[in-house]
């Protein structure tokens, strides 16, 4: 039975680098409009990370005009997304941010994490 699991898992994704809750990313994913294919940014704050195996996700929450938040959730597996590139990583205390959801400008900023 463990070997049928593994056969039916889709291998890891080689530009996606380990992540954590807090991190400040830049998510780069491909776009497809009818026979035109593009890549766009998504630029924001992971807030949560969920599953193991195929079903391993994370979310991402970014401010948009006029102070509306956008979430979105990528499969980490996905071959939708192109590549993921750490900005900084953020100090928290916690796996899920979902308190960021009712914070607004300054106060939606998370410590940097300084490693020496």
């Amino acid at each position: 039975m463990d070997d049928l699991i593994k056969v039916l898992e889709t291998p890891k994704n080689p530009n996606i680098p380990q992540i954590r809750s807090g991190d400040t990313v830049t998510v780069f994913v491909r776009i497809k409009e009818g026979d035109n294919e593009r890549i766009q940014q998504f630029k924001g704050i992971i807030i949560r990370t969920h599953g193991s195996g195929n079903s391993e996700s994370f979310t991402v929450r970014r401010i948009a005009s006029n102070s509306i938040g956008v979430e979105r959730t990528f499969l980490t597996r996905s071959p939708i997304v192109e590549k993921v590139t750490v900005q900084s990583s953020g100090f928290t205390r916690r796996a899920r941010l979902y308190f960021l959801r009712d914070r607004s400008g300054k106060k939606a900023k998370l410590r940097q994490k300084f490693t020496s």
